[in-house]
C-alpha cells in the first residue's frame, strides 16, 4: 500500500515539474509574440534582482492573498520579466498564464483617450468644443445648487470630458444626493450608448464643469462621442481602428466561446474569515462579458497582459508599432502632460487623481485619459517625473515611464484590494535598473 502511495506521490511531483516547465515555455513564446525579449542585463537592467518580482508574485499566492498574478517589464522595446503566478480560476484550479485574460475595467480608460485622439488628430473636434455639438442630448445640463435646486450648467468641453473635469460622478457616495440619483438611474445596465446618454442627459452634474477633478462615467461618454463621430459602433472601431492593427486579439468588450478556457474569475477578499472568496456573476450583459451591447468605454474590455503590453508599447514609442502608426508623438504628448492647470478654475480643484494606485493621492496631474506624475517625493514611490499610468478596479495596472524608456503591467483580478501589491512593483521593477536613462 506504501509502495502504491509513493508511486502516486512522485506522479504528482512530476506532473507538476511538467505544468511548471511548461508554463514556462509559455511565458517565453508569449513573451517573443508580444514584443522581442532581451535579457535584462543588454537594457541596463539587473536580472537577479528582476527576480524579485517573481517572488513577490510566488509570496502572494501562497500566503493566499491572491489566486494568481501576471507582470510584465519591459525596457526600450524589449521584454525583460514576464511571470505568472498561481491559478486563473479558484473553481476549477485552472494555472495562470501569460494569456489569462483579465477583467481590466478602468485600464479602458486610456484605450478610450487613445481612440478619441485619433478622431482628433483628423480634425473631428477641438478640445475646446461642447460636447453637446456632437451629444445633443447633452445640452442644457444642470446642476445641483447648494439649497438642492437644480441650475442650469456651463457647457461640457472636449477636454474636461477627457480629464475628469467635465462635473459628471459616478454614483460611488452613499451620501451625495447627485451619487443616490445616479445608482437608481442604473447608467451601467444600460442597453446600449445611447440610451446610456439618454439616462445621463436627465441627472443633474455633481459639480460645475471645469471648477473640480472628479472620477466619474466621463470616458463612458467619450465612448458614445466616438460612436456618433465616426459613425461606427464603439466596439467595432476599437477593433478595426486600434486593436487588428496592433495585434491585440484578445481584447474585446465580450469573451469569445474558443477564449472561455482562459477567462478566470474575480474575487474579493473577505476580511472576516481572511480567505479570497469568489465574485459571482452579475446578471446584466456589461458584467457577464458575454452578448455584450453596452461598449463601456470607462470600465468594459478583457485583456492580457501581452495585449496591453502591444497598446503601452505604441505610446513608449509615441503612437507607432512596427508599421503601424495610431497617434502621432506631438499628440501622445499632448495625451500625457498636465491638463489640470490649464483646466481648474479658482473655486476649487476637488479630489487629486493619484497614480491609479502607484502610490498616494498626492504629486499628481492627469492628462487626457491618464495620471501623470508631477512630484515624484509627493507620491511617496519611486518613479520618474513625467510618468503616466492608470488601474483598474480588480488590481490590474500598467505604467508608461518615458524618463527610463520602461513599461509595466501588472494583473490580477481582486475587487478592492487590500494589498499594495502595486506600489511593491514599483519599487521592485526601480530597484533592478542599473543604468538610468534621464541623467
Amino acid at each position: 500500500m506504501s509502495g502504491i502511495v509513493e508511486t502516486r506521490a512522485v506522479r504528482r511531483v512530476l506532473a507538476a515539474c511538467a505544468a511548471i516547465l511548461l508554463a514556462a515555455g509559455t511565458v517565453a513564446h508569449a513573451a517573443e509574440r508580444v514584443l522581442p525579449t532581451a535579457k535584462p542585463e543588454r537594457v541596463g537592467m539587473s536580472a537577479e534582482r528582476l527576480e524579485r518580482i517573481t517572488e513577490m508574485n510566488r509570496r502572494y499566492v501562497e500566503e493566499g492573498k491572491l489566486a494568481g498574478v501576471v507582470t510584465l517589464v519591459a525596457r526600450g522595446g524589449h521584454i525583460v520579466h514576464v511571470d505568472a503566478q498561481g491559478v486563473a480560476n479558484l473553481e476549477t484550479g485552472a494555472p495562470m498564464r501569460p494569456d489569462t485574460l483579465f477583467r481590466i475595467f478602468s485600464m479602458t480608460k486610456p484605450i478610450t483617450a487613445v481612440a478619441a485622439l485619433m478622431l482628433y488628430e483628423e480634425g473631428a473636434y477641438q478640445l475646446r468644443d461642447p460636447v453637446s455639438k456632437f451629444l445633443p442630448e447633452l445640452a442644457n445640463l444642470e446642476l445641483l445648487d447648494a439649497e438642492g435646486n437644480r441650475v442650469p450648467a456651463a457647457a461640457i468641453t472636449m477636454q474636461q470630458l477627457l480629464t475628469h473635469t467635465a462635473g459628471f460622478s459616478y454614483g460611488f457616495s452613499p451620501t451625495d444626493p447627485v451619487d443616490q440619483l445616479y445608482r437608481e438611474a442604473r447608467l451601467m445596465e444600460s442597453a446600449n450608448l445611447d440610451e446610456f446618454v439618454t439616462k445621463l442627459a436627465k441627472l443633474p452634474l455633481r459639480y460645475e464643469p471645469g471648477t473640480r477633478w472628479h472620477y466619474s462615467v466621463a470616458v463612458d461618454v467619450t465612448g458614445a462621442l466616438v460612436e456618433r463621430i465616426s459613425g461606427m459602433p464603439f466596439d467595432r472601431f476599437l477593433r478595426e481602428r486600434l486593436f487588428e492593427p496592433l495585434g491585440m486579439h484578445d481584447t474585446f468588450f465580450a469573451v469569445p466561446d474558443d477564449k472561455l478556457d482562459r477567462f478566470g474569475t474575480n474575487h474579493r477578499w473577505n476580511r472576516e474569515t481572511q480567505r479570497l472568496e469568489v465574485l459571482p456573476e452579475l446578471g446584466f450583459a456589461l458584467a457577464r462579458y458575454r452578448d455584450t451591447t453596452f461598449f463601456s468605454g470607462g470600465a468594459g474590455l478583457v485583456s492580457t497582459a501581452g495585449d496591453y503590453a502591444r497598446f503601452a508599447e505604441m505610446l513608449r514609442r509615441g503612437g507607432s508599432l512596427g508599421d503601424v502608426r495610431i497617434l502621432g508623438p506631438k499628440t501622445v504628448e499632448l495625451m500625457t502632460m498636465n491638463h489640470l492647470p490649464a483646466l481648474m478654475q479658482a473655486s476649487g480643484s476637488g479630489e487629486q487623481p493619484g497614480l491609479g494606485g502607484l502610490g498616494g493621492f498626492s504629486g499628481a496631474g492627469f492628462g487626457l485619459g491618464v495620471a501623470v506624475v508631477e512630484d515624484v517625493p509627493a507620491a511617496g514611490v519611486m518613479g520618474s517625473r513625467g510618468e503616466y499610468s492608470w488601474g483598474g478596479a480588480a488590481g490590474t495596472i500598467f505604467w508608461v515611464d518615458p524618463v527610463e524608456d520602461l513599461f509595466v503591467i501588472g494583473m490580477i483580478q481582486l475587487m478592492q484590494s487590500p494589498w499594495p501589491l502595486r506600489s511593491e512593483l514599483k519599487v521592485l521593477t526601480y530597484q533592478a535598473l542599473t543604468e538610468l536613462k534621464g541623467r
